[in-house]
């Protein structure tokens, strides 16, 4: 069948504040703020829309102006927005970040969107949402109930499922929701969560001789472990493909939504029948073009990724 990427995940609006100067956590910081359309589902599908690929959002959003133009600005970027419910309220979470003078995140607050507008989605049109889809991205901490019924019917039609995490609740508390996903995309911390350590250090071999006992215990195809600014460690369980890929040098402006874009970009490339190997590359780009815009998502994907050297 045709390509065609449903992504299943929250809407978010973020409030983001950019220090000037030097952070100080318990002073008063002079500096800018922005809100911009966020959230882990959004931020993938507006990504992959923006490469090219045929991509559809299942979601939810409030009624009214601010919904309005989340949908608007989603179907300029290519995404097809027909399984985004419209709430008359709490359809999208908020996200309150701070940055310090470098563009990493120095503290954050969210507040979670009601979830029923996505299980109502489910209820009424899952199995036609699943049927439609060539491969599926999925934002596993929705809650228990979105994400085992998306598992199921991806299961029932065979569709490959590539997940990444939210806030680890749905994850911890049920791992079995990473069993048999076609790649699993999650970053060194949530990593040592998962694992139940911590990493003081990153330590690329270290995660890196931890993969393949993971991935057999959860069947899982292949898995990616980001390390910030220092790039990432992979596993394709099938295919014997491993190794360290390490992130671009750019001028960084906010590292938010970072990963998704890694996630996006690896994804992009997966279901296009590339190795591993070749897709984390393509996440790397996505990740460093989103890392120096002020927005969660660059709006020349198309042509950045273009204009990188091979």
């Amino acid at each position: 069948m045709n390509t065609h990427v449903v992504v299943v995940g929250t809407v978010f609006v973020d409030c983001k504040g950019f220090a000037s100067a030097r952070y100080v956590p318990t002073g008063r910081n002079i500096g800018s703020i922005r809100f911009v359309h966020g959230g882990v589902g959004r931020n993938v599908a507006e990504n992959i829309g923006r490469l090219g690929l045929p991509v559809s959002l299942v979601s939810s959003v409030d009624k009214g102006a601010i919904g309005s133009d989340v949908v608007r600005r989603l179907g300029a970027a290519g995404v097809d927005t027909a399984c985004v419910a419209v709430l008359d309220e709490c359809g999208m979470g908020m996200w309150l970040a701070i940055l310090d003078e470098w563009g990493d995140l120095a503290g954050s607050i969210s507040q979670m969107p009601d979830l029923r507008g996505i299980g109502g989605m489910f209820d009424c049109r899952g199995e036609a949402i699943v049927e439609g889809a060539s491969h599926i991205a999925l934002e596993l901490d929705l809650d228990e109930a979105i994400t085992k019924k998306t598992r199921t019917l991806a299961r029932q039609s065979q569709r490959p499922v590539y997940g990444l995490p939210g806030n680890l609740e749905v994850i911890v508390n049920f791992p079995e929701v990473l069993n048999d996903l076609e790649c699993f995309v999650c970053n060194h911390i949530e990593a040592g969560r998962i694992w139940g350590m911590e990493f003081p250090e990153v330590e690329p071999q270290k995660i890196l001789e931890r993969l393949p006992a993971f991935t057999q215990a959860h069947n899982l195809r292949s898995i990616v472990v980001t390390l910030g600014s220092q790039g990432c460690v992979f596993f394709d369980a099938a295919a014997g493909d491993f190794g360290f890929q390490p992130a671009l040098k750019v001028d960084v402006v906010d590292t938010c939504g970072a990963g998704d874009a890694f996630f996006s970009g690896t994804v992009f490339g997966l279901v296009q029948g590339l190795s591993l190997t070749e897709a984390v590359i393509q996440g790397t780009r996505v990740a460093a073009c989103t890392i120096q815009s002020e927005e969660n998502n660059c709006l020349t994907l198309a042509e950045e990724i273009k204009n990188m050297n091979p």
